[in-house]
């Protein structure tokens, strides 16, 4: 079998701890950890890579853009954890860099090297490269971060990353730096929460099986409330192995200090037309987008057709004569919520009615909620057809004495001082309690919780 020239990748953990210098002792508590972090070591220093890809969470991170860090080298120490002594210098592959930025602006992937704000090199890189060192140290290296951007974006950058390396002549290996959840016990740095052990068990589960697919479908919500720092990372490396034939191996996963620490690796068989994970995955989508649009109500179908046509045209929807009586006579506050891959693209509203009729509120806040939120860019025509659209009909607001008269899946809420007011709508995913309520609507408000506030709640009638 000819050996391609990215036969191995490795997912690893990046707990400065394990380094000894560091860790004094505390080390000996992930044993199993160092263990599988030193026959990754020892199979790196076999193949000897000439180029190591490395993804990391802890590099210069944008919500909208993927960086790779551009020149050609870079130092850094473990200063921050109290271990100056401890450096590295790595020399960085710039023409391989300058390829990645070049391909991925023509795939029209907001990815490349600008926007750099600390040319350092980060713990989430120099954990994994003071194992491999200890065996090979004659490479050169390719930094990569995350971004907010969508899991779909990752696998994309990473599939191209590894469609680059297909055209090199070198052995190359990716090591995918990232933790799991920060939310295992209550003694950990984030405390306890009830999905960071199950988040945990189904990504380990996905690591083990090479189930890749796994990786592209776990719930935004979800990963917040186990406040994981590495999926993204591994979605990178799953799009540099894409439609390869892989063997799989869990080397180790523990977490005693409160924190998910796993090592896989994975080895390049061949080629497996199957797992083209980012084709899978838009055509699911695209599925479930066709069978929401045959079953869009009039309020829905409304909020659509005004933001096409607005942005197509520049032109304004005049409401049609067709629809029910009910949005073209009466009157209400209106809150349109656009999502693109699963996370939200835009959301605007009215508490009150500011237009002649509900029908007239929907088409003007489906084009503020695509063109006028502050959050996000204008939406272009490319992204129209991906979008999901909710609208909720709001009911006038009812002042109440305290939080205990809130229910955040019936009702939604208000808070407002003299000059400052937020809203945040009802049965949203993620937010069980009253308490996370009411912190959000306030945050959005810029009203501090010490400050005096009144409270209202108010039900909406759902359309998605």
């Amino acid at each position: 079998m000819t050996q391609m020239p990215l036969s191995r990748a490795f997912i690893v953990p990046h707990p400065p701890l394990i380094i000894p210098d560091i860790g004094r002792g505390k080390q000996k508590r992930v044993q199993n950890t160092i263990d599988a972090y030193q026959e990754v070591a020892r199979q790196v220093g076999e193949i000897k890579p000439s180029l190591i890809i490395l993804s990391t969470p802890h590099s210069v991170l944008y919500s909208d853009y993927l960086h790779i860090s551009p020149g050609d080298r870079a130092s850094g120490s473990f200063a921050e954890f109290g271990a100056s002594q401890v450096r590295m210098k790595v020399q960085y592959d710039a023409d391989f860099v300058q390829k990645i930025a070049l391909r991925a602006k023509r795939a029209g992937l907001p990815a490349g090297t600008l926007g750099e704000r600390n040319k350092a090199l980060d713990h989430g890189t120099m954990v994994p490269l003071y194992f491999i060192n200890q065996k090979h140290t004659h490479y050169r290296l390719v930094r990569v971060s995350l971004s907010g951007l969508s899991f779909l974006a990752h696998y994309q950058l990473g599939k191209l990353i590894g469609d680059l390396a297909a055209e090199s002549d070198e052995p190359i290996v990716y090591i995918a730096s990232g933790d799991l959840s920060h939310k295992l016990t209550e003694d950990g740095p984030y405390g306890f929460s009830p999905e960071g052990p199950v988040f945990d068990s189904a990504l380990v589960k996905a690591m083990e099986n090479a189930d890749f697919m796994r990786f592209m479908t776990f719930r935004e919500e979800q990963c917040e409330h186990a406040a994981e720092c590495g999926l993204r990372s591994f979605i990178l490396m799953a799009g540099a192995l894409d439609g390869k034939r892989i063997s799989s191996r869990l080397l180790s996963y523990e977490g005693p200090f409160g924190v998910g620490y796993a090592v896989a690796s994975y080895q390049v068989e061949g080629v497996d037309d199957t797992r083209h994970f980012d084709q899978i995955l838009m055509a699911q989508e695209a599925d479930i987008l066709r069978q929401r649009k045959a079953t869009e109500d009039s309020y829905v179908q409304l909020a659509r057709k005004a933001l096409e046509t607005y942005v197509q045209s520049q032109m304004t929807l005049e409401a049609p004569l067709d629809l029910p009586e009910e949005m073209t006579r009466a009157r209400a506050g209106v809150f349109v919520s656009l999502k693109l891959n699963q996370r939200l693209r835009g959301c605007i509203g009215t508490i009150m009615p500011t237009r002649d009729s509900i029908a007239e509120e929907i088409i003007q806040n489906a084009i503020s909620a695509g063109c006028q939120d502050p959050r996000f860019d204008p939406v272009n025509t490319t992204e129209l057809s991906g979008l999901i659209y909710s609208v909720d009909v709001l009911m006038p607001p009812e002042r109440v004495p305290s939080k205990t008269a809130l229910d955040p899946k019936k009702y939604g809420v208000i808070v407002s001082t003299a000059n400052r007011r937020g809203l945040l709508l009802p049965d949203l995913e993620g937010i069980d309690t009253v308490d996370e309520q009411l912190r959000i609507a306030l945050r959005k408000a810029g009203i501090h919780d010490t400050e005096p506030y009144t409270i209202e709640r108010f039900e909406v009638i759902r359309h998605d």
